[in-house]
């Protein structure tokens, strides 16, 4: 399918123009190596293990300023031999060593004058190794100079480098190579030269040959459309082969994207500090759980990349990303997105399938139930929604069958209600089809209906909040508007759900977690999981119930994951609030957190073993006359006992961050990060810089 818009060139700055000195940098780009082994949440592109850390390390202002010092006292210590200032007793070896002979009264002789010159170089050479030892030059060197050198001469610019044959180099496909397809190889290195292909081209084109190699398409069908379209080949149905603009630093070549830097903190362990970290769908699989207040930086600093990184590889054919956020959050514009359901504005081109796309009654019962009352499930009898399920699914049922469709709102709120005239107009409708196991299950709601613990009411009740003039033209069932339902998962879609927050807070809650709800049940009953699906939940506020936490567990193991962020541990029942933290892999504790959210994260994180140091400085007290006076001295120089000083090392067991700590010690526009990959590899909580 033909492009849109002109492709983005990946080396240029997110969201410039588009222009033909930015093209070639497609070939930088693939060239520049990705580190293998990194620990899980590491921006790899171009990443370079640290060296094994060394405790003797001098700090590096330390260092610099100890050379400088010592460079100039060097240099004050030789002008003063030179000018004289000291006498000529630094010369008296030379003439003792030397003939008198050399050194006449009118000039030095040659061999003199030699002499000289040798004799003042061994000087300058052994105040240069003094005042190098005190300033630790070669440390300097070695730390701050040499790589400089090697910067400027042993490492020419990635895209004039030359590359050892086709075998190594990427730009040349040579996965494409080995399996024969030569001339789709020569098409697509000749367009990346060209500046024809971008970064989405390349991970589509790609995810494509990967299908093929599955066994999930040919090898000569993939060559004839290489050979037709190019970089265009195997595009995204949109037509779509970028985004209009990027705010944050992708690499679609490892599926990352950059949101912050590891600070260069003690807290953080000696290998991630400052180092670039990064989220991809490896460690999104294991779901992530973002807390802090407003203006912590949750959707501008990690929500609004994560959406447009995961839209990228979306065009890419890789993922299908859900976004569910309140209108005007900043997910992304119109145009970044399939399909757009605006709940409750009259300019949505799409609807919102209240029953999930499913047939079964008792499935849209149950996804219903948990919408409606999930949050009150706990205080309900039974302690969970099972009865307002089965009360919805005695409902569903009859009217599908009756009908050939599920109730819209004011029918099943009028059901729901127990009105007379809708519940004979169902009833004699079955009776016309002749559903009679239908007839009985309507029956049985009928003489449950007012019954002590039933949920009846209280189901009417909260359906009575969709049932507004706002929403009179959404949930339709008839099918006179397009429905969005999350079935179309097994696609590579993007979708943005705009929830109506202003004046219909309860509404937009129940709403967030019918989406929630749905996205957990349609993510694990896919067919094909080769796709990774996402759900990505700007204000996750009053949507966490246990049965949504079940949910959320099992789409580590369906290739799919979520992404929640919360004001704060409080809008989550407290029953709830550990097993959350323990259902998520990723978590993030963001600047501003309260001490009882910093509790609950320092409990998660635990403990480790450090090596601590205790100083303690005991008076010297002498009986020696000569030392008694000496210390005197001292003592009324200083102003202080002299003393000596006794070091204990011992190892103890220590949080990682403790609730103090991430209360009052994380800067703004920070954020403390944990991440698990869905292979079970941890890493530790880093304090990050989201700005960076």
């Amino acid at each position: 399918m033909p492009p849109t818009a002109p492709p983005i060139a990946p080396g240029a700055v997110p969201g410039a123009a588009h222009g033909p000195a930015a093209r070639p940098s497609l070939v930088a780009w693939l060239r520049v190596p990705r580190a293998a082994t990194a620990a899980p949440g590491v921006w790899t592109y171009g990443h370079k293990p640290k060296p094994p850390e060394e405790p003797d390390r001098i700090p590096g202002r330390r260092l610099l300023s100890g050379a400088l010092i010592s460079a100039l006292c060097g240099w004050l210590v030789w002008s003063l031999l030179w000018n004289g200032y000291l006498g000529g007793y630094w010369l008296w070896p030379m003439y003792l060593l030397t003939p008198d002979a050399w050194y006449e009264r009118g000039g030095n002789t040659e061999a003199g004058w030699w002499a000289q010159r040798i004799y003042i170089g061994i000087v300058l050479a052994f105040l240069a190794a003094i005042f190098s030892r005190v300033g630790h030059w070669g440390e300097a060197w070695r730390r701050y100079v040499g790589p400089l050198f090697r910067r400027a001469w042993d490492e020419p610019d990635a895209e004039a480098a030359p590359v050892a044959g086709a075998e190594g180099d990427p730009v040349e496909w040579p996965q494409l190579r080995v399996a024969g397809a030569h001339s789709a190889a020569d098409r697509l290195a000749a367009e990346a030269r060209a500046g024809a292909m971008n970064d989405v081209d390349h991970a589509r084109i790609d995810r494509a040959w990967q299908s093929v190699r599955a066994g999930r398409g040919s090898l000569a069908a993939f060559t004839d459309t290489v050979l037709r379209h190019g970089a265009a080949s195997h595009g995204h149905p949109s037509g779509a082969r970028d985004l209009p603009i990027r705010t944050a630093q992708h690499d679609l070549l490892a599926h990352q994207v950059r949101i912050g830097t590891a600070a260069d903190d003690l807290r953080n362990p000696y290998q991630h500090r400052g180092v670039g970290l990064a989220l991809d769908p490896d460690v999104l699989g294991t779901s992530l759980l973002a807390v802090g207040p407003p203006g912590s930086g949750k959707t501008g600093r990690l929500v609004r990349p994560v959406v447009e990184s995961l839209c990228l590889q979306a065009l890419a054919g890789q993922v299908a990303v859900v976004a569910v956020g309140a209108a005007g959050a900043g997910l992304g514009g119109d145009e970044a997105f399939d399909v757009v359901v605006k709940i409750g504005r009259p300019d949505s081109a799409y609807d919102f399938d209240l029953y999930g796309g499913t047939t079964d009654p008792d499935e849209a019962a149950g996804i219903l139930a948990e919408a409606l009352i999930g949050d009150l499930a706990a205080s309900l009898p039974g302690g969970d929604s099972r009865r307002a399920a089965t009360a919805l699914a005695q409902l569903l049922g009859p009217y599908r069958a009756a009908h050939g469709r599920f109730p819209s709102v004011p029918e099943l709120r009028e059901l729901l209600d127990g009105s007379k005239t809708a519940v004979g107009a169902l009833r004699e409708a079955l009776e016309a089809a002749g559903e009679r196991a239908q007839a009985r299950e309507l029956e049985a709601r009928v003489r449950q209906s007012g019954s002590p613990g039933d949920a009846g009411a209280l189901l009417a009740d909260r359906i009575a909040l969709l049932d507004r003039p706002a929403f009179a033209d959404f949930f339709d069932t008839t099918g006179n508007r397009r429905p969005f339902s999350l079935r179309a998962l097994e696609h590579p879609l993007r979708v943005r759900i705009d929830l109506p927050e202003r004046g219909h807070a309860e509404a937009s809650r129940m709403l967030a977690r019918l989406v929630l709800a749905q996205f957990t049940e349609c993510a694990v009953g896919r067919a094909d999981r080769s796709l990774f699906a996402c759900l990505v939940l700007d204000d996750a506020s009053h949507t966490v119930t246990p049965e949504a936490l079940r949910g959320i567990q099992r789409l580590r193991s369906a290739h799919a994951g979520a992404v929640l962020t919360l004001r704060t541990l409080d809008d989550v029942p407290e029953a709830l609030r550990s097993a959350l933290l323990g259902a998520v892999g990723c978590r993030m504790a963001c600047a501003g957190v309260t001490t009882w959210d910093g509790a609950r994260f320092a409990e998660v994180w635990g403990t480790e073993w450090v090596e601590t140091r205790d100083v303690t400085d005991r008076q010297i007290v002498s009986d020696e006359p000569f030392t008694k006076v000496l210390h005197f001295i001292r003592k009324v120089v200083t102003g202080k006992a002299v003393t000596t000083q006794s070091v204990t090392v011992r190892k103890v067991e220590r949080e990682r961050w403790s609730a103090s700590e991430l209360a009052h010690s994380v800067p703004a526009g920070h954020a403390v990060l944990s991440v698990t990959s869905v292979r079970g590899e941890g890493g530790p909580p880093v304090l990050v810089d989201l700005r960076g």
